[in-house]
């Protein structure tokens, strides 16, 4: 009994020695608190017997390393803002290139406003400056038809055909190409009053019916080209040789320039319809549907004189030309 209870005591001292050295060993790791009691669970939730990570505050986290892939997409970022810059830079260029192009146009468009204006007031050769005593020269007054190259030749055709034969005299000029000696063929024409339905009406009468005016150098191709023409009857003259007007002649049936620089136009000729001794009766005044004879015409006057049967007398009555008609 004795025996059994000292192998008890000593395995107990062994324990506990053995107990001891484990603490200390615990105590070392930091297992076991330094009163021997076991450490306190942590707060973070690990599990006892598994290394503690240090604390953020006391060892900093490393940086973490960028991918590759966001490093392609940076520089892809910064190479089209960079484009985008270089556009907008090349944008603004362009719009003051258009201004500046668009302002230049501006100033020579008003410098030709300018130059248009200076010579407009410029005085050229032909006007004179102003206050400058040198006159304006007179256009050149028209000239005498009388003083035209060529003579003036009388050519006869039918009467009421002289259009036509004024028509066929100047194809044949062209056709046989006589321009250089034949220049002009003239009707003669005039304005006539004449009284129509109690009303007077100014028409054009020819002054020579049946006859037209040629203008020409007489040699025999000329006289040839004339007198074969259709329509044509002949020359006017003494004998075989045509005479050209005088001058006196050709300003009568052709008129003669005024001072002023415009050709003469007489007054209209008034052309009665009726000759001295023809019977006509008065339609105005107090003779009216009396009827006489025509005993003298004034026509500077536009007047008749009418012997008309009054009482079986015949008295001189002074008519204008619109108191009367042809019976």
């Amino acid at each position: 009994m004795g025996g059994t209870m000292d192998l008890e005591e000593e395995a107990t001292d062994g324990a506990a020695d053995d107990g001891g050295i484990l603490a200390m060993a615990l105590r070392e790791s930091g297992l076991l608190g330094p009163t021997g009691d076991e450490p306190e669970e942590s707060t973070a939730g690990d599990e006892p017997g598994t290394d503690q990570e240090p604390a953020a505050e006391d060892t900093p986290p490393a940086e973490a390393d960028t991918p590759p892939v966001e490093e392609a997409a940076v520089e892809e970022a910064a190479v089209e803002e960079a484009v985008a810059e270089e556009a907008a830079g090349e944008e603004a260029a362009g719009e003051e290139a258009v201004a500046e192009e668009a302002v230049a146009e501006e100033a020579v468009a008003e410098e030709a406003v300018a130059e248009e204006a200076v010579a407009d007031e410029t005085p050229t050769d032909d006007t004179p400056a102003e206050g400058s005593d040198e006159e304006v020269a007179p256009p050149p007054k028209p000239q005498n038809p009388y003083e035209l190259p060529g003579d003036w030749y009388v050519i006869h055709s039918y009467s009421g055909y002289e259009n036509k034969v004024k028509v066929n005299l100047q194809t044949r000029i062209s056709t046989m190409h006589m321009d250089s000696a034949i220049f002009d063929v003239v009707i003669p024409m005039e304005d006539v009053v004449e009284i129509k339905g109690g009303k007077k009406v100014t028409v054009p009468k020819k002054v020579l019916p049946g006859y037209l005016l040629v203008r020409m150098y007489m040699d025999d191709d000329a006289w040839f080209t004339v007198r074969n023409t259709p329509g044509v009857t002949g020359f006017v003259g003494s004998g075989t040789k045509p005479s050209p007007l005088t001058r006196r002649e050709v300003e009568r049936f052709l008129g003669t320039p005024e001072e002023a620089g415009e050709e003469t136009k007489a007054a209209p000729r008034f052309k009665p319809a009726w000759d001295v001794g023809e019977s006509v009766r008065v339609v105005e005044g107090p003779f009216a549907d009396f009827n006489g004879v025509i005993e003298d015409i004034n026509l500077d006057q536009s007047k008749v004189r009418v012997l008309v049967n009054i009482f079986d007398r015949e008295t001189p009555v002074e008519l204008t030309f619109e108191q009367i008609v042809k019976i």
